[in-house]
């Protein structure tokens, strides 16, 4: 280490901290923390609470490098950080550890297959029932295949929900890397390869669609090797199987490559603990209220049990298997529907089982405000920075099916940039669209939007009678466009000029009211009839006008090119002198676009 270096000091974080003990972690005073927040668009008072990765991008920034503090938790509720690392801790441990399935994620290039194989795996149809051909949602279920159980994480396969698939690869155990035959290695491939080295995540490679004319299986495998991905036939360490999803050709050997890779991982956990699980989807069902898609990670969640999931409590009233089957238990490993939560948690909140419901009060009392009505900001959903409060906004209400719609269609809309106009969300939410949601858009102008969700008669009444746009869609594209359409029209107007050519004034022959007629030469581009004209001296701009009539050789021409000379009568109150350069260009008015 050179003089000039200096060694980041280690600091523990908790996963909620306020600003003024965040200061107090780092020895710094409060007005330099926050101004360090601000540099990074963050408003927040002394009182307020930021999450760990905000705060772990400004400690880094401030020269400190910082971990999870497990022992301290801010809120006492669980993040998905310090959920790895009791797995970590338990699985060197090896107290009360029991084998469990192995969770599974398909991945892969768009249209490579992925579905298809979901599809023949578990021998029901979900692509006829996606509208435009695409899941949409995470869900899982589990087969059984050699008396082993695998379950699988069925996560989107189109590119727009990347945030959601690498969610999904999370807790996934081992990832089946599908590559089409006919297509070979494609971006999106190289982006989930990328993403499985950086986790360390066990692959087994499908190679699909080699029953099409056009597959060749070598060039696959060669294209894999180029990228460090070499399978075991070719001296390498990653089995391969060579699939037809569609003809349901090499399936089970497929799964009994899974099944290898999970006996090499030997993968266990404790039954006997209380359950840890992780929100892979919720939503609000108009007969069995709150539901939330449960992965239970370790432990075994009972039915009647206590929990709190994020910062919402209940008391698990009834189980239901991928089928909808009810369950008496779910233990590790297993993705369960859970019922009896007071409301929707968020995907990817951490499942607790607690002793009691007291307890889960007692951990759930911290949140929204801590008394002394402070604000908890996350590295999601960050204040707008002071220049975006003058631009404007689009006011929407967002209503959708399920939570992973809800955080698709934010990531979507999150990427439209625009200095000039954006989005504000009077509300979100997951369920029908409800009166109180016509209220919300009549009294904020906003529009409400719905996603597999549907105004109730109140509802549509309501806002028939306000006038009150609803707008419901089934294709989050469709969603999407509408409202990149809507932000476009609240947009200006850009005038454009092209510079067609300049002319050389060589001679005055009329000066008039309001008008010239000039005699020059045109040094560079072209003199166009009809179109502007600047006045320049000295490259000094004078004014405009208009070339009303463009003479060649006294005949009346559209258009004089480079090198000749012709005669020009402007429009205009500038007084043209000899030796001035008249300036020739077109301009249009152009709707902005984002």
């Amino acid at each position: 280490m050179t003089d000039t270096e200096k060694e980041k000091v280690k600091v523990k974080i908790p996963s909620l901290v306020t600003v003024k003990k965040f200061a107090e972690l780092l020895g710094l005073g409060v007005t330099d923390v926050i101004k360090e927040l601000m540099k990074n668009k963050i408003l927040a008072t002394i009182n307020d609470e930021i999450d760990y990765d905000t705060a772990a991008v400004i400690a880094s920034d401030l020269g400190f490098e910082t971990e999870v503090d497990l022992e301290s938790t801010g809120s006492g509720v669980m993040t998905l950080e310090q959920l790895d690392e009791i797995l970590k801790k338990e699985k060197e441990s090896g107290k009360n550890l029991r084998h469990r399935p192995p969770v599974v994620t398909i991945l892969g290039h768009v249209d490579h297959g992925k579905t298809t194989l979901l599809d023949t795996i578990r021998k029901t149809s979900v692509v006829e029932k996606e509208a435009g051909g695409i899941t949409q949602h995470i869900s899982a279920y589990q087969v059984k295949k050699k008396g082993e159980i695998i379950t699988f994480v069925d996560t989107p396969g189109h590119e727009a929900f990347s945030a959601m698939r690498e969610r999904g690869v999370n807790f996934a155990d081992i990832a089946i890397l599908v590559v089409a035959a006919d297509d070979g290695v494609r971006p999106q491939t190289e982006e989930v390869i990328k993403y499985l080295k950086e986790k360390k995540i066990p692959m087994v490679v499908a190679i699909n669609k080699i029953d099409k004319p056009n597959a060749n299986i070598q060039r696959v495998k060669q294209e894999l090797a180029d990228r460090e991905i070499v399978i075991e036939e070719w001296g390498g360490n990653v089995v391969a199987a060579e699939i037809s999803a569609k003809q349901n050709i090499g399936i089970d050997e497929l799964l009994d490559m899974v099944l290898l890779v999970a006996e090499v991982e030997d993968l266990r956990a404790d039954w006997k603990r209380l359950p840890i699980g992780v929100v892979i989807e919720s939503r609000l069902d108009p007969q069995k209220g709150n539901i939330a898609t449960v992965l239970v990670r370790t432990g075994t969640l009972k039915e009647g049990q206590d929990v709190i999931a994020g910062t919402v409590v209940g008391r698990v009233r009834r189980l239901e298997d991928f089928k909808g089957r009810q369950m008496k238990e779910a233990g590790p490993s297993t993705p369960v529907t859970v019922i009896g939560l007071n409301q929707s948690p968020n995907v990817n909140d951490v499942l607790q089982g607690m002793v009691d419901l007291k307890s889960a009060k007692a951990m759930q009392k911290d949140f929204g405000t801590d008394g002394s009505g402070a604000k908890k900001f996350d590295s999601q959903s960050m204040l707008k920075s002071i220049e975006d409060q003058n631009i404007n906004r689009l006011n929407i209400v967002l209503k959708t099916d399920v939570q992973g719609s809800l955080e698709a269609i934010d990531q979507i809309l999150a990427a439209i940039k625009s200095d000039e106009v954006g989005i504000n969300y009077v509300k979100q939410g997951v369920g029908d669209i409800t009166e109180s949601d016509v209220k919300l858009g009549q009294n904020s102008g906003a529009v409400v939007f719905g996603f597999n969700s549907q105004p109730t008669t109140v509802a549509k009444r309501l806002a028939e009678m306000n006038n009150v746009e609803i707008k419901t869609y089934k294709v989050i594209y469709e969603l999407v466009e509408d409202i990149k359409k809507r932000l476009e029209g609240m947009l200006g107007e850009d005038i454009v000029r092209t510079d067609l050519g300049k002319l050389k004034v060589l001679a005055v022959f009329k000066t008039g009211k309001g008008d010239m007629i000039v005699g020059g030469k045109v040094i560079s581009g072209k003199m166009v009839n009809e179109e502007n004209l600047e006045v320049l001296r000295d490259d000094k701009p004078l004014g405009r006008g208009k070339l009303s009539n463009l003479q060649q050789n006294k005949v009346n021409v559209d258009e004089v090119n480079q090198g000749l000379e012709c005669g020009i009568t402007f429009l205009g109150d500038v007084k043209i002198k000899e030796g001035d350069i008249l300036a020739c260009f077109h301009e249009e008015i152009v709707k902005k676009a984002l």
